[in-house]
């Protein structure tokens, strides 16, 4: 399939699809693109999917980018979920060291230059084993932010050139826990502690009442996104 028939494809599904469930939308994934991964951050979202995922097809392969800067609770919660699922996580470093970064770039990058700190711990890892499929599936959800609030069901991703699933991005908050409460699914305990979108210990704080949900994100600055999704 080459890029225009990916793109024409990308544009009739996320028509086709856009009502479906999304239960529906990774059958269709997996079944169209057998070489698919999901992305899994450990935040409400991802464990939803994640559990949708071993009910679906337990063994397509689920990856996280394991930053070196993440909370002790979101470490738990993948301990948590491996031994719930008997799921080994596909576990994405970044080529240097934390203590190598600092030498290269100066002590907490993530202050001086939160862009390259999140190229070199998030966006390059990404980009290598995105490398390895025809198709990913994340957890992105259009009332997240504004920046993602014309996200489809099914898109091509020109960025990292492949298809990408976003099965729930139609779905509120309230949806998202609705189903972990229905389903019994491991969460990450920060979310109990106004943490609503977790990224990385450095980069996150808590979010008060009023305010944009990843709003606790690179608090203090213009940036909203890590360049995961453009």
């Amino acid at each position: 399939m080459n890029l225009l028939e990916k793109e024409e494809l990308a544009r009739t599904k996320a028509e086709e699809l856009e009502q479906a469930s999304p239960e529906d939308i990774i059958r269709y994934a997996i079944e169209t693109f057998p070489n698919i991964t999901f992305a899994c951050s450990f935040g409400a979202e991802d464990v939803v999917l994640v559990d949708m995922l071993q009910k679906i097809s337990p063994s397509t392969d689920v990856f996280y980018l394991d930053t070196d800067f993440h909370f002790k609770e979101t470490y738990e919660t993948r301990d948590k979920m491996q031994e719930n699922y008997n799921l080994n996580f596909v576990r994405v470093s970044p080529k240097i060291t934390p203590e190598e970064q600092a030498v290269q770039h100066g002590e907490e990058l993530w202050k001086s230059d939160a862009n390259a700190c999140c190229n070199i711990r998030k966006v390059e890892p990404l980009t290598r084993i995105l490398s390895q499929y025809d198709a990913w599936i994340t957890g992105i959800r259009r009332d997240q932010a504004p920046t993602r609030a014309n996200s489809k069901k099914v898109e091509y991703d020109s960025k990292f050139g492949l298809m990408k699933f976003n099965p729930i991005a139609h779905w509120t908050t309230e949806d998202v826990w609705e189903y972990i409460r229905a389903n019994n699914v491991v969460y990450n305990p920060l979310h109990d502690q106004n943490y609503p979108s977790i990224g990385c210990e450095y980069c996150t704080r808590q979010v008060m009442p009023g305010e944009d949900p990843r709003a606790g994100r690179w608090s203090g600055n213009d940036k909203t996104e890590c360049g995961l999704h453009k």
